[in-house]
């Protein structure tokens, strides 16, 4: 008798198991897929990682903690139209028009169709705004400290910056590029470096913005990237890609336009890299949050909070990486395009 209540026992728990992780793993696919094609207005993953007119920071009770950002749009037949984004939604946060506007899928549009120019501060740009803001604080005080004490060693929190600087100085632009072009490039590089770090960290805050996890971000940053390369690019580079030596003449048309296509396929990998390493940590993360909500077992918050715990540390060392990636092939990219000694050693460089 007690062993057969034992095996019934047993069973039921490997079909209650059998369930729980079957649940898991649809439920979790299903909030992949929905955070990917679902509406923003309607979805609560990507109205999070989506960029917006407004900042919402938390929600307490049915409290709202938002920061409305100014709306400022444009159109030919009536001009310049500046407005707070608390006009485009009433009470109960639905969509409303204002002024011959209306908000549609996270845009401003024109109720007539008329074609709008739209320049709002939203959530990116406020985001971005205020990490520059935080990078000039932060350095014009190091460089006040540096003054201060005439150019002697950094003590307390001041190390671990000195120490990034350091890292980029040392072994990202000195091993790829040349001394005669380093004193150009450094300025960029370190800014670029802080710039995307300090943002990929921000977006992991509660209330932060998915500034990296979006494309035009990526794009904005990476169209930089080619355009520093190829105007700083030597003869020797010019020659390396329309002209390889050393290559028989017959493998020419198949070599060059596979060389020229690497002008835009390098920057466009920088873009994709940050943007979708970003996004899918961002992604992954909320879903595992957003478990918690949907499961009506006590196995939900056991499991989703020590492993979205460590999710997030993962994405903080994420954070760090991918700037430290995205700075070190732009350098390997400015070191082999500004290259003046020969062609070979180009070819090395880029190796």
């Amino acid at each position: 008798m007690r062993d057969c209540l034992f095996g019934i026992l047993k069973k039921k728990f490997m079909v209650y198991r059998n369930n729980m992780v079957k649940r898991w793993i649809v439920l979790f696919l299903c909030f992949s897929l929905k955070a990917t094609y679902a509406k923003h207005d309607e979805d609560p993953i990507m109205g999070h990682l989506a960029n917006s007119y407004e900042w919402h920071f938390a929600t307490i009770g049915q409290k709202h903690i938002t920061l409305h950002l100014p709306v400022i749009v444009y159109k030919k037949d009536s001009g310049l139209h500046v407005f707070s984004s608390k006009n485009l939604r009433n009470a109960d946060h639905q969509v409303v028009p204002y002024k011959g506007f209306i908000l549609k899928n996270q845009k401003v549009v024109s109720l007539d169709g008329t074609k709008v120019y739209d320049i709002s501060i939203t959530k990116n740009v406020a985001s971005m705004l205020l990490s520059l803001l935080i990078l000039l604080l932060v350095f014009l005080s190091l460089a006040g400290y540096y003054r201060r004490n005439q150019g002697g060693s950094p003590r307390g929190g001041w190390v671990i910056l000195a120490y990034l600087i350091d890292l980029v100085r040392n072994d990202i632009v000195k091993p790829n590029i040349d001394q005669a072009h380093r004193s150009r490039f450094t300025p960029y590089l370190l800014t670029l470096f802080f710039f995307i770090w300090i943002n990929n960290f921000m977006g992991l805050l509660p209330g932060g913005a998915n500034v990296t996890g979006n494309v035009s971000v990526t794009f904005v940053l990476a169209f930089f990237a080619f355009l520093l390369t190829n105007l700083n690019g030597s003869s020797y580079y010019w020659k390396h890609i329309f002209y390889p030596s050393g290559v028989p003449k017959w493998v020419m048309p198949i070599l060059v336009p596979i060389e020229f296509l690497g002008i835009f396929t390098k920057p466009f990998t920088l873009m994709l890299r940050l943007f979708a390493n970003m996004l899918a940590g961002h992604l992954v993360l909320l879903n595992i949050i957003c478990l918690i909500f949907v499961l009506n077992s006590i196995l939900a918050p056991i499991i989703s909070v020590p492993l979205g715990t460590f999710m997030f540390m993962i994405k903080l060392v994420i954070a760090f990486f991918q700037a430290y990636i995205f700075v070190f092939l732009l350098a390997k990219y400015l070191g082999a395009a500004s290259h003046t000694k020969s062609v070979k050693n180009i070819d090395s460089t880029i190796e």
